[in-house]
């Protein structure tokens, strides 16, 4: 068994090779990619949600609190 390379050309000009072996993605290496693909996705939704929420919930978590302090207590700085 010989193993033949193949060059591929990328966009930017850079030469990637590749063997003959790697050109046959089996089911556990379809399997890793989705996987990564979710995890980046769930991950950068994550980041937003957390960005965005973050200063909501304590207020509401403040609003619940066993004083009961107004709006505008919670949000003013002294």
């Amino acid at each position: 068994m010989s193993s033949s390379r193949v060059a591929l050309k990328a966009s930017k000009g850079k030469v990637v090779k590749k063997s003959a072996a790697d050109e046959d993605d089996g089911l556990a290496a379809v399997a890793a990619k989705f996987v990564k693909e979710w995890s980046t996705f769930a991950m950068k939704k994550a980041k937003v949600i957390t960005h965005y929420g973050f200063i909501p919930l304590v207020i509401i978590i403040g609003m619940n609190s066993d004083p009961k302090p107004s709006l505008s207590q919670l949000l003013s700085p002294v």
